[in-house]
């Protein structure tokens, strides 16, 4: 396995749990336990959820509507991005784009109860690539395909 920039595992772009939970093995060190805990309060809190990895990068959505949130990982902490985080309440803290919001988690700062709510709301919401969702949004909506270092 090997790691990019930052310690972000190389997977290669693939559909379904599998490429996910290898991902997440080769997340290093304290960042695999981040990576184990998101996966689980995602699949608790989204019945049938729908996984894949894309651009290096879990990616979270629900068939039919589209990604709803994807996290990457970095030298000093884990990125968790959604794509229509402005919608949330509260808003996660990073980002300044007009849909994407993110909250970069570092070693024991995950707080459950609020990632728990931001997800549920997520999921509720039109996701990135959904054509519901490409129809309401213009070309300059924050949500277009990651690029290393911006928001996931």
């Amino acid at each position: 396995m090997k790691l990019l920039a930052g310690g972000n595992p190389q997977i290669a772009k693939a559909d379904g749990d599998a490429p996910v939970r290898a991902y997440i093995a080769a997340m290093p060190g304290w960042k695999s336990d981040i990576g184990k805990r998101l996966d689980a309060i995602i699949v608790r809190s989204v019945p049938n959820v729908r996984k894949a990895v894309k651009w290096n990068s879990p990616f979270y959505g629900i068939e039919g509507r589209g990604w709803f949130l994807g996290f990457h990982t970095f030298t000093h902490y884990v990125k968790v991005t959604f794509f229509r985080g402005t919608s949330l309440r509260p808003a996660p803290p990073g980002g300044t784009g007009k849909e994407a919001r993110w909250i970069d988690i570092h070693e024991d700062d995950l707080d459950e109860a609020q990632m728990a709510k931001w997800v549920k709301q997520a999921a509720a919401l039109p996701g990135w690539a959904s054509p519901q969702f490409q129809k309401a949004s213009s070309k300059t909506n924050g949500l277009s395909p990651p690029r290393r270092g911006a928001g996931l």
